[in-house]
């Protein structure tokens, strides 16, 4: 079996309104362009119909399938999870909730597969978040800039695009999907760039995004920098 171009890692949680949605644009622009992909959705623990909404989507094209965790374990289990299952030999992640574009899909695919980047970032220039995330956002993104030395604007976006070996060798734990562009220069992939995405307002349920998180990213900020360093 051929591997596909293309795999597309979602994470979810409470995603039930927005997720046939978003499977049905990737699949415009997936078709539009010709290319061969598959999509990886996880159900992190949703208390809402997520589930059901995958097991609907993979019946009716196999390309879609579902990862369904007992509870809710976190974005970064989640795409650990999503990263072994890929079989592509470009991987994209986005979020659920329709904030990101699939439309950015063949330029990212086109920067690692034929451009030679090991990680491409998206960078939400303009942004549809409430200032209770883009100001710790902002914090954390100068922070990681200056302690990694990686000159990105947006370490936190959703929106990558990966190498398949880069997914096969980074772990991925905790709160440290915000860090990842770090992980991957720590473990040698060092061809990292970003790439200004398109952000959409959000358009079904609400944001995940709270104080504890803040406080458990920074902490494994200070955690994964120490590691790297000595």
């Amino acid at each position: 079996m051929i591997n596909p171009q293309i795999s597309v890692v979602i994470p979810a949680q409470d995603e039930e309104e927005s997720l046939p949605e978003l499977c049905q644009w990737i699949s415009r622009v997936m078709e539009t362009h010709g290319f061969s992909y598959e999509v990886i959705m996880i159900d992190d623990g949703s208390s809402d119909s997520t589930w059901q909404k995958i097991v609907e989507l993979s019946a009716s094209d196999s390309r879609f399938k579902g990862i369904r965790f007992n509870r809710n374990f976190g974005k970064s289990a989640a795409l650990q999870t999503g990263f072994r299952a890929t079989s592509g030999n470009v991987v994209i992640t986005m979020d659920a909730d329709l904030q990101d574009s699939p439309d950015e899909i063949p330029e990212l695919y086109k920067m690692v597969a034929q451009q030679g980047y090991h990680l491409v970032s998206g960078w939400k220039k303009k942004r549809f978040d409430p200032l209770s995330k883009t100001i710790p956002s902002k914090f954390f993104n100068y922070i990681t800039r200056k302690l990694s030395g990686i000159e990105l604007h947006d370490f936190n976006c959703g929106l990558k695009a990966y190498h398949s070996i880069v997914v096969k060798n980074i772990t991925v734990y905790g709160e440290m999907h915000r860090y990842i562009p770090l992980i991957a220069k720590w473990a040698g992939f060092t061809k990292i760039t970003e790439k200004p995405v398109e952000h959409q307002e959000r358009k079904y349920g609400r944001t995940k995004f709270g104080l504890e998180r803040f406080i458990n990213g920074f902490l494994d900020l200070l955690s994964i920098t120490f590691v790297s360093r000595f």
